[in-house]
């Protein structure tokens, strides 16, 4: 995942992580202006978080959410561990 520090949807997204028990990496972009890019490169986006569930790019905290309430999140989780 890509975020910034203080960032309210990194934050969430984090908290849903972290809710799960996932171990995950927190590229942070903050101040990095080579990351920044490597995250719009590999994303097309420009607005943080970018999540990565394994290869699978989710999207930002708005459809990692999706996924939750939609019940796929954990089979995607799972898919990837």
């Amino acid at each position: 995942m890509y975020s910034t520090r203080f960032c309210p949807y990194c934050i969430r997204a984090r908290g849903l992580l972290e809710s799960k028990q996932v171990s995950f990496t927190d590229i942070a972009v903050d101040g990095q202006p080579d990351r920044r890019q490597e995250m719009e490169v590999r994303s097309g986006r420009y607005t943080v978080p970018q999540i990565w569930i394994g290869e699978h790019h989710v999207g930002g905290y708005d459809d990692l959410a999706l996924l939750e309430r939609q019940g796929r999140l954990d089979e995607l989780l799972a898919m990837a561990s």
